[in-house]
């Protein structure tokens, strides 16, 4: 439970712009029509995105309907049930933790890829794993430091590159560092460059064919790093990268600095990737897996403590 008061202490500033229109919403007395338009006005203000809120409240009205549901409170434990179902309906695949594994971070300048690469680095070694950092962006020339410091932090192996160098070429260096010594977990940061996606793709595509050379027996786990603060804008980036390379899960980061928190919903319902970690705080502890009850249960209720007493009934 620990976990659970970090997250929904995490997602308040969402919680809070949503809370009083949801508990206005649920007071009324009858369910009418522009109970459910007030409410899809009120979750696309929270970043749920038009067709995953448009589908919530699809389910919501054929829910109502077929268990002949009167009052508008009763419609919290539905809205909340179904915001779990959709968002379980991905799996989420955490193989790379427990066998040899090569993470490629992906993502734009300023999402938090560097800080992201430290907490899951921290986390694996604290998990008994032997850890490397490979410093393949090598064109934001505080990149390599900034991640040299984490990997000192984490007591994981670092493997620098120099401005200008060729990605690949680093990548190359870590495969051969982590074959001879046996590492479990090789993160590799890489470039945040969009302006031309010609070059992101083909650096990519480079790195990917260097890693699948080198290390054919390590499973390739490829990260997308999103804003949350970003909100819809998310949605954009992760479609240029999703062009670009094999996408296998999103990590949304800095959920505790904005009120667009449902943009978790919009990125599983629209892109059709899992999110595998939400980062809800400075701390590693902050970095946790996604468990969507548990997401749904921060956002929606109304306080800890009323989820401990219902816990404990």
């Amino acid at each position: 439970m620990a976990l659970f008061k970090r997250l929904f202490a995490g997602l308040t500033k969402t919680r809070d712009s949503i809370a009083s229109g949801l508990d206005s919403l649920f007071s009324g007395s009858h369910i009418t029509e522009d109970f459910y338009d007030d409410m899809e006005e009120l979750l696309i203000s929270a970043d749920l995105g038009v067709g995953a809120t448009e589908e919530l409240i699809d389910r919501l009205r054929e829910a109502v309907s077929e268990k002949h549901v009167k009052e508008p409170e009763a419609c919290r434990a539905l809205l909340m049930e179904i915001v779990t179902d959709m968002l379980s309906e991905l799996p989420k695949d955490y193989r790379f933790e427990e066998q040899r594994s090569v993470v490629l971070m992906v993502g734009v300048n300023g999402v938090g890829k560097t800080t992201t690469i430290g907490k899951l680095a921290t986390l694996m070694r604290r998990q008994g794993k032997s850890v490397m950092v490979a410093a393949a962006d090598t064109f934001r020339a505080a990149a390599g430091e900034q991640l040299k410091v984490w990997a000192e932090r984490a007591g994981a192996d670092f493997i620098q590159c120099s401005e200008g160098q060729d990605p690949a070429s680093v990548i190359y260096d870590a495969m051969q560092a982590a074959k001879a010594r046996g590492t479990d977990i090789v993160f590799c940061d890489t470039a945040g460059r969009l302006h031309n996606k010609k070059n992101l793709m083909q650096e990519l595509e480079k790195i990917r064919r260097v890693v699948s050379r080198e290390n054919p027996e390590a499973l390739v786990e490829t990260l997308l790093v999103l804003d949350g603060t970003t909100g819809q804008n998310a949605i954009v980036q992760a479609k240029e990268f999703l062009s670009a390379c094999d996408v296998t899960g999103a990590v949304i980061t800095k959920l505790d600095g904005t009120a667009k928190g449902g943009i978790a919903v919009a990125i599983e319902r629209e892109l059709h990737i899992p999110i595998k970690y939400i980062g809800v705080g400075e701390t590693v502890e902050d970095l946790e897996r996604f468990a969507p009850e548990e997401f749904v249960r921060a956002l929606f209720t109304k306080s800890d403590g009323d989820v401990l007493e219902s816990d404990e009934e």
